[in-house]
């Protein structure tokens, strides 16, 4: 199975939890700030911030270890994701975002400021990801921490917050989340791979695996 066609796998088993986080995050996040005038502020976005790390480090190194059973390359593989993408998610793409509409936005680095609890949890995450070997719904709460987390950063840091201002948050958030996530969770994880591993035990149905769980779902449903 080469690099593309593991990624484009692990897309079509992800991408229904990646929509779906999104849309409901979008939709709890507007009920919230509209409907209960939720105050936001840097502590709100760190504590989503951290979470959204850890989530996504479970993902990440669940998806590499799933191909290769190598510990310590693992836990190093969600660290590196789950800070580089959750920094690019959380922080850069909504800072940038904020700039290109000339907003007054802070612009304010968990990792150089709380490094300890940053890689904390990226640690963690990736021992859970190790452990478990859960990635699905794992991918689920990432995407839909990171809708808060990115959201969060905007109205964090911005003097002030108008109807407009968070439809626009709204639409940055949605490019901000969607493409770094799969990503992080599934394209740097299959690209450290070698090309020469073995296919996923849960394959697509035209490829024949004793211990296919999927297969035997597919072959259950058309017999």
């Amino acid at each position: 199975m080469t690099t593309l066609k593991r990624f484009v796998h692990e897309l079509k088993h992800h991408w229904p939890f990646t929509l779906s986080a999104t849309v409901f995050a979008i939709i709890l996040t507007s009920i919230l700030f509209f409907g209960f005038n939720l105050v936001v502020d840097e502590n709100k976005f760190e504590f989503f911030h951290y979470f959204h790390i850890l989530a996504s480090a479970i993902v990440s190194t669940g998806i590499f270890y799933k191909y290769k059973k190598n510990v310590p390359i693992a836990i190093l593989v969600g660290i590196f994701s789950s800070i580089l993408i959750g920094t690019i998610s959380d922080i850069i793409l909504p800072f940038l975002g904020g700039k290109i509409f000339l907003w007054d936005i802070e612009f304010h680095l968990p990792i150089l400021e709380t490094p300890i609890l940053v890689l904390g949890a990226s640690m963690l995450g990736s021992i859970i990801g190790i452990w478990t070997k859960a990635t699905r719904f794992p991918h689920f709460i990432h995407v839909f921490l990171s809708v808060f987390a990115s959201l969060f950063y905007i109205l964090a840091f911005i003097p002030e917050t108008t109807f407009v201002l968070m439809a626009i948050s709204l639409a940055i958030v949605f490019v901000a989340v969607l493409v770094p996530c799969c990503i992080g969770d599934m394209l740097i994880p299959v690209i450290l791979l070698k090309r020469d591993l073995e296919p996923c035990s849960c394959t697509e149905p035209y490829e024949h695996h004793e211990d296919c769980e999927c297969e035997h779902e597919y072959h259950k449903h058309h017999h």
